[in-house]
Parts: C-alpha cells; structure tokens; sequence
C-alpha cells in the first residue's frame, strides 16, 4: 500500500479538499452524520429490488460497478468529515471495536452463525 492511501493520508486529503472550498461551516457533526446516511442509501438503492443473481451479474458491468465504488467512496469521505468534526481516530476506533467483537463473537460460539451474540440458539 502507498503510504498516500493510508486512512489518515485520506484524511488529510478530503480536509484539504474541503478547506479549498470553505465548506468547513457545513460540515457540522449533524449534517456530516446526515450526509452519511444519504449517501449510504444511495449506495443500498442501487441494490433495491434485485436478486442475488442480479447484483452479481451487475457488479461485473462497469458502468454499474463504478456507480457502486463512487458510492463507496463518497461514504468514505464522508465518514472521515465525521470522524474530524468529532475527534475520532477512525484507525483506533476500528482496532478498539475488532477487539470488542473478538469478545462478543468468538469463533467457538459464531463460526458459521449469523445469529446476534445475544440471540439465543
């Protein structure tokens, strides 16, 4: 991985993109938690309504692969805004929440189940 594509090389680069605008007023920790949402529906309206099958057949049509990696990225962006505006190391975050889950979820418990680790079973 170039060392520019590291969460916090992105970080810095959607900031500066942001700052060269002048956007920072908007970027409230509201708006930025709304904006998420937004963009994370986009992303499940381009599933809506489709098998499986459908969706396999499309991700391999780059038209429709790259809408799905546009809305990707703008949930990205957008979540590194939010993690800015509140503070949050979102590589901590991520290694703090694995080791949580690793707790919650055991492999000797959840291999293989998608039941919730308070659902009885």
């Amino acid at each position: 991985m170039d060392e520019h594509d590291t969460l916090a090389a992105l970080k810095r680069r959607v900031i500066a993109f942001r700052e060269e605008r002048n956007w920072r007023p908007f970027h409230t920790p509201k708006n930025l938690a709304m904006a998420l949402a937004i963009e994370a529906g986009e992303l499940q309206e381009l599933f809506l309504w489709k098998s499986e099958e459908e969706i396999l057949t499309l991700l391999s049509n780059d038209v429709f692969a790259t809408r799905v990696q546009e809305e990707m990225a703008d949930i990205l962006i957008f979540l590194l805004y939010l993690a800015e505006a509140a503070g949050v190391d979102l590589s901590e975050a991520v290694k703090a929440k694995i080791s949580k889950n690793q707790e919650k979820y055991p492999v000797t418990t959840s291999f293989g189940s998608s039941k919730k680790y308070n659902e009885p079973e």
